[in-house]
């Protein structure tokens, strides 16, 4: 004969609310956390999944903690808890990649050239930047690459619209006259 696990939730008394209410429970999990572990790995692919695995079924051992009767059956309901929660994880999961013969290539965009050639430019273009001086080089890349208007700009740098002006200009003047840039235009 054997001896229920659990008995019915409408006998089970309020679970605990205060972290520590049970003892017993958290001298359990020091003392089989290593083997409950090594169970949760072979639901899984990796350790990370099995860390949260095993604190998903743990959680849901702890809920139920005092409805557990037989303390010894204990790691038999805890293994139980990592395999629905595994099968409820897999059921649930999205499969958003298809194998097929081929692999897709995205169509290119018109005017999209080569992405070498990107990212040659890009990396050009911050070389050029770079050698720019500091506050023209702020101005530039606040301006530009941040996408902040020229009020928002200045007022950033606490400088005035003007300044950011003359000083964007002249940075665009440099960047128009730097070698590396001419080659990849």
């Amino acid at each position: 004969m054997t001896t229920p696990v659990c008995t019915s939730a409408s006998t089970a008394a309020a679970p605990a609310t205060r972290t520590g209410a049970y003892p017993s429970f958290s001298s359990y999990v020091r003392a089989r956390r290593p083997v409950l572990l090594r169970t949760a790995r072979t639901l899984t692919a990796n350790a990370n999944d099995a860390e949260d695995l095993l604190q998903t079924a743990l959680a849901k051992t702890y809920v139920a903690w005092e409805r557990i009767e037989d303390h010894r059956a204990l790691d038999g309901y805890v293994r139980r808890a990592l395999v629905n929660t595994r099968t409820s994880q897999w059921r649930k999961r999205k499969v958003d990649e298809f194998a097929t013969d081929e692999l897709p290539e995205p169509d290119p965009l018109p005017g999209e050239g080569d992405p070498a050639e990107r990212q040659a430019l890009h990396d050009a273009m911050w070389r050029a930047v770079m050698k720019l001086p500091a506050r023209q080089r702020a101005m530039v890349v606040l301006r530009y690459y941040e996408d902040l208007s020229e009020a928002q700009t200045a007022e950033v740098l606490g400088v005035s619209v003007g300044t950011v002006k003359s000083a964007v200009s002249r940075a665009l003047g440099k960047l128009r006259e730097d070698p590396e840039l001419g080659l990849v235009r």
